[in-house]
């Protein structure tokens, strides 16, 4: 399987890791750390030594009891930078993590490749048309509610059934755009209206998802999540290194091609184990 992105083909022969690089003020995991570009520039840096595959990164915040959406302008003002500071000084593809087209544009025309949408082309479908029209690869993540709520509404009684319409929604509106089909990704959008009980079997049983979508690449982001939290007697964010590993093996054990993490050097440790015992026959 590839997974086609602006200008390249990037084969999936190993699971893959997806570094996050958040320059936000509220994120809740790294929230201020890397506000000015040169501070994103050494944490890119250092994603990259230690493994990292592709660079996530994002100008607005999604965690639980977050702020309200930022406007395009101030989301622009903090990406763009980094972004062409890191195409500078870097070959490693770029997504940028955004719900709207602007954004999206923009980052492409300062050197990103992938454009990764948690809302799944619900909140701004024009970003099917920029993926097409720029030839990017496009990750599509299920998710519910508006931007408020996205961690809010109350979960569906069937969560699996919710995420197979969803995707298929997504992605005939990205193909009916112009968007190649091994261009798209899909990510089942773990903590994003799903309760506890239903993040830990979506984990599980990934795997069912994958075979009902197998021309499609597989996405998940488990990293330092608030379900690891409660399963660690409500660890805070920073300290849930061991639960996100054994989350992120279990699901590439079950076949997801992409991780998508904080902590890239433990994390790209604990998937190159994996991936040795899943190529064995």
């Amino acid at each position: 399987m590839i997974w086609q992105i602006r200008g390249q083909a990037l084969p999936i022969k190993r699971t893959l890791l997806m570094g996050i690089l958040n320059v936000t003020p509220d994120s809740f995991s790294d929230g201020g750390l890397y506000l000015s570009p040169d501070d994103a520039l050494r944490q890119a840096e250092k994603l990259i030594e230690e493994g990292a595959d592709i660079l996530d990164i994002g100008g607005e915040s999604t965690r639980p009891g977050g702020r309200s959406a930022v406007d395009s302008k101030e989301e622009i003002t903090r990406v763009i930078p980094v972004i062409e500071l890191v195409r500078k000084r870097f070959e490693v593809p770029i997504s940028v993590d955004t719900t709207k087209s602007e954004v999206a544009e923009a980052a492409i025309d300062a050197g990103a490749e992938i454009i990764n949408d948690i809302s799944g082309l619900r909140f701004d479908e024009r970003i099917a048309s920029v993926t097409a029209k720029y030839r990017t690869g496009l990750l599509l993540m299920h998710s519910r509610g508006k931007f408020e709520a996205l961690h809010s509404l109350q979960p569906v009684p069937d969560i699996m059934a919710d995420i197979r319409t969803d995707f298929r929604r997504a992605i005939d509106k990205a193909q009916s755009a112009g968007v190649q089909s091994d261009a798209i990704a899909l990510d089942i959008g773990i903590g994003f209206g799903k309760s506890f009980e239903q993040n830990l079997t979506l984990i599980k049983h990934v795997g069912q998802l994958i075979n009902e979508f197998p021309n499609y690449p597989f996405a998940i982001g488990v990293s330092r999540k608030s379900f690891i939290g409660k399963v660690f007697e409500d660890a805070s964010a920073n300290e849930r290194l061991e639960g996100s590993l054994a989350a992120a093996a279990i699901a590439a054990y079950n076949g997801v091609s992409i991780v998508r993490a904080h902590d890239i050097k433990e994390t790209s440790a604990v998937l190159k184990m994996v991936d040795a015992i899943c190529g064995e026959s």
